[in-house]
């Protein structure tokens, strides 16, 4: 096993172990849909732009 493979585990198991697996199963979930909000905002952003062109 790679170095940086061993490191990516603990600190995996480090934060399972301070935030349990609900609040991190939260945090994925928050995060997953401001991503998607992110990509939202910039779709809806070059649309307008291509709008106000035209």
């Amino acid at each position: 096993m790679s170095t940086k493979f061993v490191s990516l585990i603990i600190i995996l198991a480090l934060a399972f172990l301070l935030f349990g697996h609900h609040r991190l199963r939260n945090i994925g979930t928050d995060l997953a849909e401001a991503i998607k909000n992110f990509r939202k905002g910039l779709k809806d952003s070059e649309q307008q732009n291509r709008d106000d062109n035209n």
